[in-house]
């Protein structure tokens, strides 16, 4: 199967690497390797795509800032060092986009705001916002508070979560490798990349090799693992070399790498998850003129619900009814049931009067929305 095209995708989300970013004998960012991804990034951004970079290496900024002894840290350690990192690393990216005229974003995110369903919606209002805005968002785990027991321990897999909760239609991973290998290439000079994976098998998963340098906490096998979550969300992701200049370029020019492909695609991926992973916790019912709305692709608005029923939280999924109570469609709510009670038929710019804050003007966006097929 032939190869995609870097171009031929809108939303794209690109994972850098401590060991890329930062020079393990310095301690310090690789200023002109950065300005070149940076210039990379910028192409693509003036191209009209929506990109976001998933950035490690405030644990290793913060150390050598901090003028740290070698060697492993303790967990209340690492946190403290990523404090200190953490703003270096915000503003070298800050830095080096602002001299494309590009805004950046920082977002800290923890295990939970990927997995639970309230915390992943802010965290993806968020990130929509800054894309609309034609800023990057710069993301990374929030080492600071992360423990031992809930943080992703390496940021391949944080990577594909947030290109899944981003709705992105691809992921690179740049990695100190050009993409997949049939065997380890340092030991097997017979070792052939495979450009194409069309799907992650027991096989493919067995040519994973074990983690690489000393300030990554990644490898090839967690790389295969984010190649799972991404691909089962209908993104495409792919491994490429991030140790030359211009590795995007390098990419879009044809250059080696290995592709994991999705048969389905964001959009498709995350409606099919809503509308048959997920328990409904209770049941907007809504008007006639709410469900031809909903038919034509519209998000749906306090203004056209005549009903609340159910003990639900904003993020949870909820069954949507027309007048004659047959079943429109699910999706996840925007507000608490009982707030949703409050504003049901009511215009969206009364919901600050209603509830004192500035809610969302939708009750269900439509991407969070399943409508079903009209009754014959």
């Amino acid at each position: 199967m032939a190869s995609p095209k870097l171009h031929d995708f809108r939303r794209i989300v690109v994972k850098v690497g401590s060991s890329l970013l930062i020079d393990s004998h310095a301690g310090e960012v690789r200023a002109d390797w950065l300005a070149a991804l940076a210039a990379d990034i910028a192409e693509l951004h003036r191209g009209g795509r929506d990109v976001m970079i998933v950035s490690s290496g405030s644990i290793a900024l913060g150390r050598s800032r901090l003028k740290l002894p070698r060697g492993p840290l303790k967990l209340e350690e690492s946190q403290a060092a990523a404090a200190v990192g953490q703003i270096a690393l915000a503003r070298t990216w800050s830095e080096v986009l602002g001299a494309h005229d590009i805004g950046a974003g920082q977002i800290l995110v923890t295990f939970q705001d990927t997995e639970e369903r309230r915390r992943y919606l802010n965290a993806r209002s968020t990130i929509g916002k800054l894309l609309e805005w034609r800023a990057v968002p710069v993301i990374n785990e929030n080492d600071t508070v992360a423990t031992n027991e809930i943080r992703y321990g390496d940021n391949d897999r944080l990577a594909a979560r947030v290109a899944t909760m981003a709705s992105a239609d691809l992921l690179i991973l740049l990695s100190d490798i050009d993409g997949l290998y049939t065997a380890p290439p340092g030991s097997n000079p017979d070792a052939q990349l495979i450009p194409v994976v069309e799907s992650i098998t027991a096989e493919i998963e067995g040519m994973a090799g074990a983690a690489g340098s000393e300030l990554s906490r990644g490898g090839m096998r967690t790389k295969i693992e984010a190649g799972k979550i991404a691909t089962s969300a209908g993104t495409h992701m792919l491994i490429a070399s991030g140790k030359i200049d211009h590795p995007l370029k390098a990419i879009a020019d044809g250059g080696p790498c290995t592709w994991f492909l999705t048969p389905a695609n964001p959009v498709t991926a995350r409606k099919r998850w809503i509308a048959g992973s997920l328990e409904p916790k209770g049941t907007l019912t809504i008007d006639a003129g709410a469900v031809v709305a909903l038919r034509a692709g519209k998000s749906l608005l306090p203004a056209g619900v005549i009903r609340v029923d159910g003990q639900f939280a904003r993020g949870d999924a909820v069954v949507v009814r027309g007048p004659d109570t047959h079943e429109i469609g699910r999706g996840l709510v925007a507000y608490d049931a009982d707030d949703a009670d409050k504003i049901k038929g009511r215009s969206s710019s009364d919901v600050m009067m209603i509830l004192g804050i500035t809610g969302r003007a939708e009750m269900i966006h439509r991407d969070d929305l399943v409508v079903g097929t009209a009754p014959a």
